[in-house]
This record gives structure tokens, sequence and C-alpha cells, in this order.
């Protein structure tokens, strides 16, 4: 009984195995290769019998797409030609008995290859995702031209938006403050529409409750001072642009001559400061009982207040603590000062001015300062949402936004950004704030896509506007 029992498992073990033989999967046949073709990408389909198995690599060189098809085969099939500006042709090429070998040679360098497959009926299919551009442009005004730009690369889509201003047209372009204040922020689209603005950018970098870190000067006046040199836009009254990396010096001098130098303009007072505040600032100083606020009116000390100055129309106040408030302690009601404040000889004949940086291009040879001018990581490495302006050699002025952090725009490092400006002509550019305050309104519509989903609250803004 045993001995059957052992026959009979083994009978079942013979059908059972034969069984799977002839379970083996069907070879596939190539019947047809077809292809479509768009600005994006170019789609070859395999039509088969059956889906095979397959691997796909790009050549060393990377002038083709290999795809090894086993346990296939076909007819001897003709290359197919590709009127196509990056596919060149799709060859069959038989490589041994039930292997098939696929090569498709490029013209031009792609973005990525996507291979699939697909039922009812059976296909295999490759998508080749080209290098391309899709570009819309737009006369918004005599002179004034916008323009975006859609850009597959390697790393990534890229959405870029640009405003060209030219030299000869009916507009200028200047900085505008966050509801006339720096104490305060407000987004693009509300200070370009406020300012009679046809296009605006975000500018500073900021803090959080407004005040612009850099320079800043408004109508020949002085508005932020810088911490430390960094790279800034000036405007000359014939509407010239300048572009360089700059320092601010102020000093008050005292009735007895000494000279005290000041710390900064309107920023928070701290140790040992002696900060210049002017009616851009807010109305009144902020300051504490730490220190002492000096208020002149015409070079003459008018008032003396224990913090937290009013700040009258016309008049600046001196705030000094420390050090610096021992050397004006000697001051009384009624005596005279002489305040200066100087960017350089060139740089006081501005009328506008406004700083960030790095900058980007010098002399039309890309020219990164973010170790120079002391710019963090945040600001200096990755991709990421950025705003620049440049000036060409002809003297357009360009305003650049670029997308980033976003499935559509992936973002672009400070270097590629630099690329870019050059190869919208600039010879001269630096970068601008980025991030989610990176924004482009023209003609009081947002053309970009902010990163935080909506537009955010900044300190300032660069903006195009029609002359007086």
């Amino acid at each position: 009984m045993k001995i059957f029992k052992r026959v009979y498992i083994l009978m079942m073990l013979i059908i059972f195995c034969s069984q799977m033989v002839w379970a083996a999967p069907a070879k596939s046949v190539l019947q047809k290769i077809r292809y479509s073709q768009s600005a994006e990408q170019v789609r070859i389909v395999f039509d088969v019998n059956e889906l095979p198995e397959y691997t796909a690599q790009l050549s060393a060189n990377q002038d083709q797409i290999i795809i090894d098809f086993t346990n296939t085969d076909s007819s001897k099939m003709p290359i197919l030609q590709l009127k196509d500006p990056i596919v060149s042709n799709v060859q069959v090429i038989q490589v041994q008995p039930g292997k098939q070998r696929v090569a498709i040679t490029l013209k031009k360098p792609i973005v990525s290859y996507k291979l699939f497959t697909l039922s009812n009926p059976k296909r295999v299919v490759i998508d080749i995702v080209k290098e391309f551009d899709r570009k819309y442009e737009e006369q918004i005004g005599t002179g004034l031209k916008y323009t975006s730009l859609y850009r597959n690369t390697k790393a990534g889509p890229i959405s870029a938006y640009m405003v060209d201003l030219a030299p000869d047209s009916n507009y200028v372009i200047k900085p505008v403050l966050s509801n006339n204040a720096i104490v305060d922020l407000e987004k693009v689209q509300a200070m370009a529409v406020r300012n009679k603005g046809i296009a605006a950018v975000n500018a500073s970098y900021f803090a959080l409750n407004g005040e612009i870190l850099g320079l800043l000067k408004m109508n020949g006046e002085i508005v932020s001072s810088p911490t430390i040199g960094r790279t800034a836009l000036g405007i000359l009254p014939d509407g010239k642009i300048l572009i360089d990396q700059i320092d601010y010096k102020g000093t008050v001098t005292l009735p007895d001559g000494a000279a005290i130098a000041i710390t900064g303009v309107n920023h928070e007072r701290g140790q040992d400061d002696l900060m210049l505040y002017t009616n851009d600032y807010d109305n009144m100083t902020g300051t504490n009982e730490y220190g002492t606020d000096y208020i002149v009116s015409q070079d003459v000390v008018t008032a003396i207040v224990h913090g937290n100055a009013v700040i009258p129309p016309g008049a600046v106040v001196l705030s000094a603590h420390g050090s610096n408030e021992k050397a004006l302690s000697s001051l009384k009601v009624g005596d005279a000062v002489k305040i200066n404040q100087t960017l350089g000889s060139v740089w006081d004949k501005t009328i506008y001015a406004i700083g960030a940086g790095p900058r980007l291009i010098k002399n039309n040879s890309v020219f990164l300062t973010s170790k120079i001018e002391e710019f963090p990581p945040d600001v200096a490495v990755g991709r990421a949402p950025r705003t620049a302006v440049g000036v060409t050699k002809d003297g357009h002025v360009l305003l650049v936004v670029v997308d980033g952090r976003q499935q559509h725009s992936m973002g672009l490092t400070l270097l590629e950004l630099a690329l870019l400006m050059q190869e919208f002509g600039a010879v001269d550019a630096m970068n601008l704030d980025g991030g989610g305050s990176s924004e482009m309104v023209v003609k009081g519509k947002i053309m970009n896509k902010p990163s935080d989903g909506r537009e955010r609250s900044v300190g300032d803004a660069l903006i195009i506007a029609p002359k007086d």
C-alpha cells in the first residue's frame, strides 16, 4: 500500500511539471512601430501580441536609448526615420534568437525618458522628454515688454517671468515702501496698484517687522543702511543704472567738533548703537528707556527724550545707547549738530538705491559674491524661487522672477540664475530677495506662482511706473 502511494505521488509530480513547461509564457511578437510627437516629448509605441520582458538604458555617450526585449521575435523591420529635432530614428536589431535590441538614435540631449506597458491592445511605450522652451511675449507699454518662459531641463521644469524696460520708454523704475513706512509689511500687488506700477517685483530682504535689511534710498534720501557692504542697484537722475557693492558711512558732528559714527539708519537700536531715525521709519522710534533720543530739526537739537521719541515731520532722531550715549551726553536743547551721510561720490548722486545681493554678473561675466558678502546657506545654496534685476549692454533693465519648490518649476541655484540672466542679455545683474517672497505683478495681476501658495507681505518692492 505504501509503495502504491509513493508511485501515485511521483506520477502526479511528473504531470504537474509537464503542465508547468507547457504554461511557459508565449513568445512576444513585435508587430509594428509607430510614433507621435509634440514640443514637449516624442512617444514611440511598439505593438506586440504579448507583453515582453525588457530593460532600457542610455548609451555611454548619451546619443542612443537602448531597449533590450527578451523572448521576443519579429520579421525584419526597416529603420523608422522620425521628422523630429530631437529623435533621429528607431532601428530594430536581432541580437540572438528570442532577443531583440531597439536603438533609438538622438540628435540632441534629452531630459528623461519613461518606459511602460499598456493593454487592450498590448503595447510597450517610451516617452522621450525633450529639452524645450515655450515662450510667451506681450508688449505691455511703449518700450515695455513682458515674457514668460517654460523650460524643461534635466534638473526639472523651470518657469521664468521677465519684464524688459527699454531706456527710451515712458516709464521709470524705482523702489516703493510697504505702506510708505519702514516698520510695516505689504503685498507686492497692493504696492504696485497703490503706486500705479504697471509692473513690480519684490526687492529687499526684510525683518518680520518690515525693517529693510540692507540699503534703501528714496527720493535722494537714505532711508535704510546696510550693516555690511553688499550689492545694490542705483538709479541716477538720467535713469542710468548702477550695480556695485556699497558701504554706508554716517557721522554726526557735535558742537565741540567731535565726529561720532552713526551705526545705521532706521533699524532697531542695539547695544552701543547710534541710530538715525527718519520719517520713513514710523511716527515713533520704538526705543526703550535705556538710551537717549535726540530730536533734531534743521541741524538743531529741539528735544531730548529717554526712549520712544516721536519723529516730528521734517525732523530726525539720533538715538544713542551705551558708549555712544556717553559720547552725546553733553548735548543740550538748542545745540547745533551736523549729520553727514555718504555712499561714495558716485552713489551720492543716485535718486534711488536698493540693496540685496549677491551679485550675479559683472561686465558680462558670471561673478557670484555670496561668500564675499557673507550670505547664509539659505540664500547661497540650493535651488529656490529667485528674483533678480539686471541691465543689458544697451541699457535695458530686466526684472526676472523664477518659480521654485513646485511641480511646475524646480527653482534655480544662484549660478543657474546668473546664467539665465546672461542668456536674457544682462551684462550686469544682482540677486534680490527670493523664496516665498519671489513675485511678479504685471498690470495688477500676479504672473507667477509664489511658493507659499499665496502672496507674502514684504518690506518693499521694485516697480515700473509711468513717468510723472
